[in-house]
């Protein structure tokens, strides 16, 4: 049979779960409480979670150590900017991979991304050369890329529609914790084995979830469905031309607002923990200090605009976090981020870059 791609929204929009079944809502502490859930939902929540953490770790590191992998590695500053280009060009790799999860089952292929991202995120701590190292950094972005988008898919086709905007909002904070702990062990670079080299080598441990996630991560019921009525693809290049026959105009203007807005996002993030060290003169424990509490802060974006996407709408909401981020990206990176603020009642003052970056990745991730 032809793969019949689903234009009715409402047929997108409801897993199929069953009416009686129990559902709770799971406290979460500083993140709040999940939309009401079911067993089975609670259960690919939680695992989604799992991955998009180890995710987030092995991307921050890059961030976090730029400087002492630049140094370690002997990168130019004229050449910087080039390599960091060509890492952040293998998220193009996983437009090539993202799709056999429509052929192959979304299960299978989270599992395999999650085994490739972790194991060249390792490699590049052995990396000899700053050559070797763009590549396997490249390698990792491709399978990080389909791995976080098979994970939004996979959470999408099972959570309902009225809160689904809430539920990735969440997973996306919680996730973002593990940029935290990435921030965390940053701040012990210079006594680590190894420095930055011994950091990477940290990526390695979700190789050993695996075996666990094998066990209970459940197929997706869509997925499921359209095997057993023959109406799932046979090679990846149908679910591909099915999009662009069926949202030609929608598909144009989300990748240029996603293009637009990572242009300029993409360098103020990769940049800033070397700014802060290299025009203020911060270490790199009070770069992870700031990265750890203030990213706490920040992250909180996610679950905001998750709820307020579902109450007044996904354009509406995208559009005003649109133009809020990068105004402040602007903010931060001129000359009065350098400025102090002073807190007369408490007698001492901070640097001005702290609340605007704290702001500035609150609408960032919004």
């Amino acid at each position: 049979m032809s793969y019949q791609w689903p234009i009715e929204a409402k047929a997108r929009s409801a897993p199929e779960t069953p009416l009686a079944e129990e559902r709770k809502s799971i406290p979460l502490g500083f993140f709040g409480r999940t939309p009401p859930f079911t067993k089975r939902q609670r259960r690919v929540f939680l695992i989604a979670t799992t991955a998009g953490f180890f995710d987030l770790y092995d991307r921050a590191l890059l961030t976090l150590a730029l400087k002492q992998i630049q140094k370690g590695l002997q990168i130019s500053e004229q050449a910087l900017g080039n390599l960091l280009t060509l890492i952040r060009l293998g998220y193009t790799g996983s437009l090539l991979v993202t799709p056999l999860a429509d052929v192959f089952g979304r299960r299978r292929l989270l599992l395999y991304t999650i085994v490739g991202y972790t194991l060249f995120t390792g490699l590049a701590a052995i990396a000899p050369t700053a050559h070797f190292f763009v590549a396997c950094e490249m390698l990792a972005r491709v399978f990080a890329g389909a791995e976080g988008t098979v994970a939004l898919v996979i959470l999408s086709e099972e959570v309902d529609a009225g809160v689904r905007g809430w539920a990735i909002g969440l997973l996306s904070a919680l996730a973002s914790v593990g940029f935290g702990i990435a921030a965390l062990v940053f701040a012990g670079i210079n006594i680590v084995p190894y420095g930055w080299r011994g950091l990477y080598a940290l990526a390695l441990i979700p190789m050993v979830l695996i075996i666990p996630l094998r066990q209970v991560l459940p197929e997706s019921q869509r997925f499921e469905r359209e095997q057993r009525e023959g109406t799932s693809p046979a090679n990846i290049m149908v679910p591909v031309k099915a999009l662009f026959s069926a949202y030609p105009g929608r598909l144009l203007m989300l990748v240029s607002v996603a293009f637009l807005g990572n242009l300029g996002g993409n360098p103020q993030g990769f940049f800033f923990s070397k700014y802060l060290q290299e025009a203020h003169g911060w270490s790199p424990a009070n770069v992870s200090s700031l990265y750890f509490i203030g990213g706490a802060l920040g992250i909180m974006g996610n679950i905001v605009s998750g709820r307020l996407s579902d109450r007044f709408g996904r354009r509406r909401m995208g559009a005003f976090f649109y133009f809020m981020a990068p105004m402040l990206a602007f903010w931060l990176y001129s000359s009065y981020s350098a400025a102090r603020i002073t807190l007369p009642l408490l007698n001492s003052s901070f640097s001005a870059v702290i609340p605007i970056w704290i702001f500035q990745l609150f609408f960032d991730v919004a």
